[in-house]
């Protein structure tokens, strides 16, 4: 997903689209306006960039493209608009027409269905960051890491996380089919999986081997801090003397609530992350406003390649802080901000800023390595064991 917004996710802001226009060409040629309805003023053009390169292939394509019935001024625009984004080679930074705008305001603010997963671009290749708990897509059985090669019909190459969003979602009842590649398999694998209305669990806990809490957090949801309150609260009243948080597949969520959670850790007033801007900006702190009541218990954090976001800030935090060892494999990676600005003609999800650790370690596209690497393979998961939660009993009780 910020303030009030998903860390990953999204603040709604204002801004204008800029284009230059009014230029001719040749003398013997008819002038290349722009269409109606496109600005025709040039504000903010950057000194010394020639717009003229876009009017000339306007007109050239006015003139001599075959099938004239295809030349929708409108959707030629709206195709501009993305060819300059997506020239930015940011897997976040998205232009969303119109229609693909109304639809993602619609995932934010209400309920939709859809197969329950975290899905991100990870080294070109649309990735499953992580299948929610509870969800058809953890049922079908796809893992974190999984690579989408194609959605029905459409292969994913070129499509960005938001079209393929876009793609998956669906009625309730519907299906859809899902190409999938997973490393060390031979080859891909077709996975069908039918819709749902995606409800997922915020927290749950449960107390193992008499005196260690292990707390299982899914995401950084609305309703997670007051769901991780509870939890907190009963396990202050019980015999819980160490406590495992295991941030698996958890694809992230609200800042605010890592902050929120981060404050039962850590002393009031400790740094969580660093909203960095990248210069365009004066970074911003974040810092713990909790009562840290279980900052005395010995902790370990359980991460994989399906920790991301908000997930990835708590757990560099418990690191950077108190020194908490990190078990698992690297996390994901995706520690940008996006924020949403409102275009006269659909929306702009644009990354804004970058989130580090308190020490200044840089969360995008590096994600946190854990203290100790141990997998979690297919033949640990058929046959019921957790070699990485094992790891974790075996360090807090060297603590205890």
């Amino acid at each position: 997903m910020a303030k009030k917004g998903l860390v990953a996710f999204f603040l709604l802001i204002i801004i204008s689209a800029v284009f230059s226009a009014g230029f001719y060409f040749g003398t013997s040629q008819k002038p290349a306006l722009p269409p109606e309805g496109i600005i025709n003023a040039e504000l903010g053009k950057p000194q010394g960039l020639d717009f003229s390169l876009f009017w000339e292939a306007w007109r050239t394509l006015e003139e001599n493209f075959v099938d004239q019935s295809k030349m929708d001024y409108q959707k030629m625009l709206f195709g501009a608009v993305t060819g300059m984004v997506n020239a930015l080679k940011d897997p976040y930074t998205v232009y969303l027409p119109p229609e693909d705008a109304k639809l993602f305001k619609e995932d934010v603010s209400g309920e939709f269905s859809g197969v329950g997963m975290e899905i991100g671009i990870r080294n070109g290749d649309l990735t499953v960051i992580a299948p929610l708990e509870g969800t058809p897509a953890q049922r079908a059985g796809l893992r974190s890491g999984d690579k989408i090669i194609k959605i029905d019909d459409t292969f994913t190459a070129d499509l960005t996380t938001d079209e393929a969003v876009k793609l998956i979602r669906g009625e309730k009842g519907t299906k859809v089919a899902l190409v999938v590649f997973r490393e060390g398999w031979s080859q891909s694998k077709e996975f069908e999986i039918t819709r749902d209305v995606i409800e997922v669990p915020s927290v749950k806990w449960t107390m193992k081997e008499g005196n260690i809490a292990h707390i299982n957090l899914y995401q950084f949801s609305e309703t997670a801090t007051a769901a991780f309150n509870k939890a907190a609260a009963e396990i202050l009243a019980s015999s819980a003397k160490g406590i495992v948080l295991d941030l698996r597949d958890d694809p992230g969520g609200y800042l605010e609530v890592s902050q929120d959670i981060a404050g039962w850790f850590l002393k009031k007033g400790e740094l969580v992350t660093i909203e960095d801007f990248g210069g365009t900006a004066e970074n911003q702190e974040y810092r713990t406003d909790g009562s840290g009541q279980l900052s005395s218990y010995p902790l370990v954090v359980l991460i994989n390649k399906g920790s991301a976001s908000a997930s990835e800030i708590l757990a560099g935090a418990l690191r950077d802080n108190r020194g908490v060892q990190l078990i698992g494999i690297q996390s994901f990676g995706k520690g940008s901000v996006q924020t949403v600005k409102e275009l006269e003609k659909g929306s702009l999800k644009v990354t804004v800023a970058k989130w580090l650790t308190p020490k200044g370690t840089l969360i995008d596209k590096e994600g946190l390595k854990p203290d100790f690497e141990i997998e979690l393979t297919e033949k640990d998961i058929d046959g019921g064991k957790d070699p990485q939660f094992n790891k974790a009993l075996e360090i807090i009780k060297q603590i205890l």
